[in-house]
């Protein structure tokens, strides 16, 4: 029988992370414990960064940029994929939210001095075209609850709206979706429903719990267009602001000065 991980043990978690075979800057957790709607038999998504060494930077025998690593705990999933520095740093500076998620998630299971740098660098980041991703995770998430019938991608789909509405309006990363729902006038009433019903089961289908589709569909639409007018009236800027600062990061902890 498998425990209920809707909540966490960090020290077991931080357990699991120590025999990396590069040093690692951070660690959170990511996923639906993130998102605020974790079932009782919920995988646990580990994301963070690690730092390659120079000789396995400038050699010919470069060093692994994506590590992923998976244990079973208990009968729960644990599954821990880090990217090196470079990557990292990369990827946080092109819209991309999933990796911005990962930085700022506030449930930590190991941090640096490096970590707590690029957390403060972290709004710098943030640019209008941000919108892009939330807009397109939302409608990869929508496909495939369309395939699969189950309440994760719906809630997916409904948190990624949320996340990028109240982004592009306040400049502030949420991926708590029912936090969201507060912020976010526009979320629909029966997200808190489906919440709890999620509880109960990682693929618990959506049929008789979630409205029809067509109001589902409509409730979305409101989303996407709301999606799109925070988007063009934000004071988010076109470039992230924190380049050179996370290019100055990147060299010290290569050089180790």
């Amino acid at each position: 029988m498998t425990r209920d991980l809707t909540t966490l043990d960090l020290d077991e978690l931080r357990a699991v992370t120590v025999d990396q075979p590069y040093p690692l800057l951070f660690v959170t957790v990511s996923g639906a414990h993130l998102y605020g709607f974790p079932s009782r038999d919920s995988d646990v998504d580990l994301r963070g960064a690690h730092l390659l060494p120079i000789e396995e930077v400038v050699g010919l025998r470069t060093g692994r940029a994506t590590i992923d690593a998976d244990w079973l705990s208990d009968g729960v999933e644990i599954d821990l994929v880090t990217h090196d520095a470079f990557k990292f740093f990369r990827l946080l500076l092109s819209r991309n939210g999933y990796v911005l998620e990962q930085l700022l998630s506030p449930i930590v299971v190991s941090s640096s001095a490096a970590h707590e740098e690029l957390v403060a660098l972290g709004p710098e980041t943030v640019t209008r075209h941000h919108a892009h991703h939330y807009r397109g995770f939302a409608h990869t998430q929508r496909r495939l609850h369309g395939k699969t019938g189950e309440l994760k991608p719906l809630l997916y789909t409904f948190r990624a709206f949320l996340t990028g509405i109240h982004l592009m309006r306040s400049g502030e990363l949420s991926a708590h979706l029912p936090t969201l729902t507060g912020l976010v006038p526009e979320a629909p009433g029966y997200l808190a429903e489906l919440i709890e019903a999620k509880a109960a089961g990682e693929h618990r289908a959506s049929a008789g719990l979630a409205p029809p589709t067509a109001v589902i569909d409509a409730d979305l639409a409101v989303l996407e267009r709301a999606l799109d007018e925070a988007r063009e009236a934000t004071r988010l800027p076109e470039r992230p602001g924190a380049e050179d600062a996370v290019h100055d990061l990147l060299v010290r902890l290569r050089t180790g000065r």
